[in-house]
């Protein structure tokens, strides 16, 4: 079932010596479950900020976030990685794969660290369906950029999540990859509702809804007609 958020007054601040710097401040959005949305914006915008808060990989200093009625800041550190781990998929800029682990491995651990070992058995047929079935018992290292994508987008995925966030899925692939990895994303988005952050204003179109950021607020919504199709 994909997910519904709601977010309220959410604000994020940081300190910097003896100044107070905000990040995000008044955010206020409703994101429909099912629905693929695009944030953009300057670097520096606090786009990332609020992935990192809509995805409770971070608390407001201010608002609330809730994913299909649940408010994330009402919930502790244990619940809180639970919940994440039942209801979330993350796809990491940097990938943050675990370079110790082979790729099946580094797919196989949120659905292993959910107990849920069925889903974590299906991790090897997952790696087939993004192009990496001969690629199983590699690390990391031994992985170009975009394989290292891929690897990152079937991690996210495995455990059938209610919303998918990426950041910057494709920020370090060429055009053609990039497309390839959207192609991807929008497959594994049929069940699930789809956030990203992206500076790829092609990229940004494809998303039923764009969300401009700026100074840390929403300064626009746009709607696409033309809207990637699953």
């Amino acid at each position: 079932m994909a997910g519904k958020i709601e977010i309220r007054g959410l604000g994020r601040d940081y300190t910097d010596g003896n100044r107070l710097l905000t990040v995000l401040d008044d955010v206020n959005l409703d994101i429909e479950a099912g629905e693929f949305v695009s944030i953009t914006g300057p670097s520096g915008s606090g786009k990332s900020t609020l992935l990192g808060l809509l995805a409770g990989l971070d608390r407001p200093t201010r608002g609330s976030v809730a994913l299909n009625g649940t408010v994330l800041g009402a919930l502790n550190e244990a619940h809180m990685s639970a919940f994440r781990g039942r209801n979330i998929g993350f796809i990491f800029q940097n990938f943050q794969l675990i370079p110790t682990l082979t790729a099946l491995e580094n797919v196989r651990v949120p659905a292993e660290l959910a107990g849920n070992f069925e889903q974590a058995d299906g991790a090897t047929a997952l790696l087939q369906r993004v192009g990496l079935g001969a690629r199983l018992k590699h690390y990391p290292a031994q992985l170009s950029g975009g394989e290292m994508q891929r690897v990152a987008i079937a991690r996210a995925i495995i455990t059938r999540p209610q919303v998918i966030f990426a950041d910057e899925p494709t920020g370090n692939l060429d055009s053609a990859a990039g497309e390839a990895i959207l192609d991807l994303l929008l497959e594994a988005k049929r069940d699930a509702t789809l956030v990203m952050v992206t500076h790829n204003s092609d990229l940004a179109k494809r998303a039923n809804r764009e969300i401009q950021i700026g100074d840390g607020r929403v300064k626009q919504m746009i709607t696409h007609s033309n809207a990637s199709q699953v």
